[in-house]
């Protein structure tokens, strides 16, 4: 597994993140070449291999790019991939594979040097700042492992899977902010200690580093006390220990070596400690803000998003806190069809009006979330369904999706979190995200989504569900729905009213309820006096039921509307059918 497996692995995933499973395809067959090219276990040849084979062929398929002639496109794809895996495989056998041996052999030379004339404490001076700088994994799995492999081989044990997997240093930074640490930082430091100590995940302390970058002296000299006391007793691991969680270091632990190593541990930890703590005590207060300075910071650093910066962030609110510029905010509700694209629709608009047209406003089914979003907006009886599957957002909970205050506050965040960032004035837009619906007006085919016949200027019903009732039936009678969908309209009012302010309301049926839509579909129903819905006035009743994004022309439309005083008033007064259809479609040219 470590001369085969792991290595092509590393080369697919390397391969896939460049250029998809096509990528991953190539980066496997090209990592094969510096396998069996050398006699050690090629981590750092995958490295290599996995994302240059990718890049190469994603490059290539740019030149032949709808070129190709129909029919043709497997034949051009199978040889290509197979020539450009090929030629590489035999690259990184001729050459990365000589050169990675040659760096391996220079390294192994260097680590026997500092064992034998007991320098190998001194790692730690790089070991612990290239954590930090998210080296660590290039150092220990590219460096120490293969090296650590070779010595456990022969000896059954080996230091080396230690010296960067020790949980010491990092857990003795964390408990210094618990006792001596400001604000949030002081906050959310208990819980990152247990995630750091028993998950493993080391890059939650990396933050509280970049908080005060001295604090690396602190973890410098924890991680040389751990590896002094794994040089004194001669304890090692049997094994890699990934994730660096002190559960996944006693399980590699050799059968001689619990005491070592426990105390390796500990004494890091301790020294860690005590450092970091007079460095606490005697500096400068932090910032309250630091902290998520410091996790977009750490962020950059690693180039994505991290999995953890939520955790560390949310501590004593439950509310992730922005910790990069505003790029991607989602409207979600039950169904994703209706009052989210509402809502999305006005928020966007005022986005745009404050001059961020970049930022991407979209909307979805709670259900299709993932952890993609910059900020989640959700009714406010929505939101705890939302906040799981977007735990790394700011989720924003509101009564009604069309005047809501709380949009002036995610206006104001847009602008303060992209000040700087050059962000403003661009024209860079972000692809929605998976199972996102663009809330963007669409241009409808087939069947109008409003039809004269679905437009009811005086509406008979008397109380909300008689309401849907009869929006639900303008629907069933166009042939857009099924019965069932109007059952699902009154669940969904069940659950979370459809209330959207300024007198409306626009009911549509759940997330599950989509298979009863058969084709797109919208009716408005006006009640001149007004009735009761739910505790709140309603003059118009829309009722929604889409397929895809066909009904979100009209939908914006309505959405500009009803944000205008003026021509909710003009709707107030209409006489005819045909003056609501003008009305929209003079918002919609």
């Amino acid at each position: 597994m470590i001369t085969y497996l792991l290595p092509l692995l590393i080369g697919y995933t390397g391969g896939r993140a460049v250029h998809g499973i096509r990528g991953g395809v190539v980066g496997a067959a090209a990592t094969m070449g510096v396998i069996v090219g050398t006699d050690i276990p090629m981590f750092i040849g995958a490295m290599l291999m996995g994302p240059l084979t990718a890049w190469i062929m994603k490059k290539l398929d740019k030149v032949w790019e709808g070129r190709v002639k129909p029919g043709f496109e497997m034949l051009i794809d199978n040889f290509s991939a197979g020539i450009v895996g090929a030629a590489l495989a035999i690259f990184g056998m001729l050459v990365i594979g000589p050169v990675v041996k040659a760096f391996s052999d220079g390294a192994s030379n260097v680590v026997e040097f500092l064992v034998h004339n007991g320098l190998l404490p001194l790692t730690s001076i790089f070991i612990e700042p290239a954590k930090v700088l998210f080296l660590n994994n290039a150092v220990n799995h590219g460096i120490l492992t293969p090296l650590g492999t070779e010595q456990a081989l022969q000896n059954g044990k080996s230091i080396l899977f230690l010296l960067e997997a020790n949980p010491g240093p990092g857990v003795g930074v964390l408990l210094a902010y618990m006792f001596f640490g400001k604000g949030l930082a002081r906050a959310s430091a208990p819980g990152a200690a247990l995630i750091q100590f028993v998950g493993g995940i080391h890059e939650i302390y990396f933050p509280y580093i970049l908080m005060k970058p001295i604090l690396i002296l602190a973890t410098i000299a924890g991680g040389m006390t751990g590896i002094f006391t794994l040089v004194v007793t001669g304890a090692g691991l049997r094994s890699p220990a990934a994730p660096g969680s002190i559960i996944a270091v006693f399980a590699a632990t050799a059968k001689d070596s619990y005491f070592g190593v426990a105390l390796s541990v500990l004494l890091a930890a301790t020294v860690s400690f005590l450092i970091a703590s007079v460095i606490l005590r005697t500096s400068k207060t932090t910032d309250v803000d630091a902290l998520g300075q410091a996790t977009s910071r750490m962020e950059e650093l690693k180039g994505k998003k991290s999995s953890v910066s939520s955790t560390l962030l949310g501590a004593g609110g439950g509310t992730a806190v922005l910790t990069r510029p505003i790029q991607n905010i989602v409207f979600a509700c039950d169904a994703g069809m209706g009052s989210s694209a509402m809502g999305a629709s006005v928020l966007r608009n005022k986005i745009k009006a404050a001059g961020f047209p970049e930022v991407k406003v979209t909307n979805s089914a709670i259900a299709n979330l993932s952890d993609t979003y910059d900020v989640v907006v959700t009714h406010q009886d929505l939101t705890e369904r939302a906040r799981p599957v977007t735990s790394s957002a700011v989720h924003v909970s509101v009564d009604n999706f069309m005047n809501s205050p709380r949009y002036e506050e995610i206006v104001e965040l847009v602008k303060s979190s992209n000040a700087g960032s050059g962000a403003e004035g661009s024209t860079a837009v972000a692809e929605p995200a998976a199972g996102a619906h663009a809330a963007q007006p669409a241009v409808v085919g087939g069947k109008d989504v409003l039809l004269p016949e679905s437009v009811i200027l005086t509406g008979t019903a008397t109380d909300r569900d008689s309401a849907i009732d009869e929006a639900g039936k303008l629907l069933l009678d166009r042939g857009a729905v099924d019965m069932g969908y109007i059952h699902a309209m009154h669940e969904r009012e069940e659950s979370v009213s459809t209330y959207m302010g300024s007198f409306l309301a626009i009911p549509h049926g759940t997330n599950a309820a989509k298979n009863h839509i058969l084709h797109s579909g919208v009716s408005i129903v006006r009640y001149p006096e007004g009735i009761d819905w739910g505790g709140k006035q309603v003059k118009f009743v829309v009722g929604v039921a889409g397929i895809n994004n066909e009904h979100l022309h009209i939908l914006s439309s309505i959405a500009k509307i009803f944000t205008d005083k003026a021509q909710v008033a003009q709707l107030e007064q209409a006489t005819s059918v045909q003056e609501v259809l003008d009305l929209f479609g003079k918002v919609n040219a």
